[in-house]
């Protein structure tokens, strides 16, 4: 039993979860201490026999036969696929992400900084951090994510969304494990939790010989496995609530919020729109916005769902209130009015949508009234103003508490796509800002300093 002191959460993990974590973590922990005594040249090898068995014919079709098992058992199951179904693409994004850490000049062992004293000499190092934990969403592509954490000479040891067990197993069995093999790695380097149990995330965090644990995905159980791992006096980095902050400005041209906002509505992850807060002197800009959403849902084959703000419904055509609509959902089809009314506070929600995209409109009586209300209600996330003024950009950046600021479309916030450098993970301020670290979490960040002098004088003393 786990006693979760910062919620009293009382959390229970049967025998079998906690062994199945325990078991990764010890392969991991274990094969820590050999990685060591490793090449940089054998982890090169490593990611390049990766992301050619990723290509090679014959182990993508297994894998994709077990992708296709854990496709047909989570929709059976009324659960989403949306992020479940190994495309081409994402298969392709895997092998470049892998090819990225192969061909990376960091190194376990690198130079930062050198201190002159004279007589002697103080050299800050980077060194490898340890056994780093994860617990991910079901999502196939995760996988070769966490192990970029091996480019800098830690070992992995993650718990996969149960949705998506199959699919991991296979990807471990079809081509991970036998990369480690042939670049003559240790086999635990790169260590799955064989558990389809949420206990086993609870249990894996829990330990105390992890040295950084990573949830990614976002919601109350993410908040808990953060809680769990602080509690162990592990290191956390969590996503938190995802959901992105579009302001519009008075001067803002009605082409560009409409390719903003259909170019944050293609898909449903965490950097996708969320709530648009439009200008009260612009009635133009609602219309450009209804019709952007239009066309992203239509591009998707399907119709949108908005939640309007209670004191905002006047600025939106009666007949979106009235109309009866087909929304998309894990569950199924539901009929829904295209556009409903929701309080202050529903500005807060986070629209889990499947096909359909949902949002929330806000309509303010300026940008600093935007702000206000994206400080007070927003996951302090992504926030994008569009407005020709750049000195009203200026007080939006000073202003706005998120990480993450733009002018344009949210949906770049993507450590690949934004970085070109896979990432493990995101991070919004929700729980407050970072230390000397940015949003984005990369296997490049994930390591420790260490301190070597040099004494040239044997008389130096203090």
């Amino acid at each position: 039993l786990l006693i979760v002191g910062a919620s009293g959460d009382l959390l229970h993990v049967p025998a079998l979860a906690h062994r199945a974590a325990s078991s990764a973590v010890d392969a991991a922990t274990g094969a820590f201490g050999r990685l060591g005594r490793c090449d940089d040249d054998q982890i090169s090898e490593f990611f390049a026999r990766f992301a050619s068995s990723l290509r090679d014919d014959e182990a993508i079709e297994r894998i994709l036969a077990a992708n296709g098992r854990d496709v047909d058992l989570a929709a059976n199951a009324g659960r989403s696929t949306t992020r479940l179904v190994l495309t081409e693409q994402m298969r392709q994004d895997m092998i470049v992400g892998l090819e990225v850490w192969r061909d990376s000049p960091l190194r376990r062992d690198a130079p930062l900084e050198r201190i002159e004293h004279g007589v002697w000499s103080l050299e800050a190092r980077q060194a490898p951090l340890g056994v780093v934990g994860f617990v991910f969403e079901g999502r196939p592509n995760v996988v070769a994510d966490a192990a970029g954490v091996v480019r800098t000479g830690n070992t992995v040891a993650m718990r996969i969304g149960s949705d998506a067990l199959g699919t991991a197993e296979a990807i471990v069995g079809h081509a991970l494990a036998p990369a480690l093999q042939a670049a003559g790695l240790p086999p635990g380097t790169v260590a799955l939790v064989r558990s389809p149990s949420r206990a086993a995330g609870w249990a894996l965090f829990d330990d105390v010989r992890l040295a950084l644990a990573v949830a990614r995905g976002s919601g109350p159980a993410v908040a808990q496995l953060g809680a769990v791992a602080r509690q162990a006096g592990t290191p956390v980095s969590v996503h938190g609530t995802g959901g992105a902050w579009l302001v519009v400005g008075e001067s803002a041209r009605p082409e560009r919020l409409h390719a903003a906002v259909v170019n944050s509505l293609d898909r449903k992850v965490c950097n996708t729109l969320n709530v648009c807060c439009l200008p009260r002197s612009r009635p133009d800009l609602v219309g450009a916005f209804l019709a952007a959403v239009d066309e992203a849902a239509a591009r998707r084959g399907t119709v949108a769902r908005l939640h309007v703000d209670r004191d905002s419904q006047a600025a939106i055509p009666e007949q979106r209130f009235t109309t009866i609509v087909s929304v998309t959902r894990a569950d199924g089809v539901h009929e829904e009015p295209a556009a409903s009314i929701i309080g202050r506070e529903g500005l807060a929600v986070e629209w889990e949508w499947e096909q359909s995209p949902e949002l929330s409109l806000v309509v303010v009586d300026d940008v600093a009234e935007a702000i206000e209300l994206c400080n007070r209600y927003s996951p302090r996330f992504v926030a994008s103003l569009i407005s020709e003024d750049g000195d009203e950009h200026d007080r939006f950046y000073a202003a706005v508490d998120a990480p993450f600021v733009g002018d344009g479309f949210t949906r770049w916030v993507d450590g690949q796509y934004a970085l070109a450098t896979p990432e493990l993970g995101l991070s919004n301020w929700q729980s407050g800002r970072l230390l000397a670290r940015g949003g984005v979490l990369s296997g490049s960040g994930v390591h420790t300093v260490r301190y070597r002098a040099t004494i040239r004088d044997p008389d130096l003393h203090r």
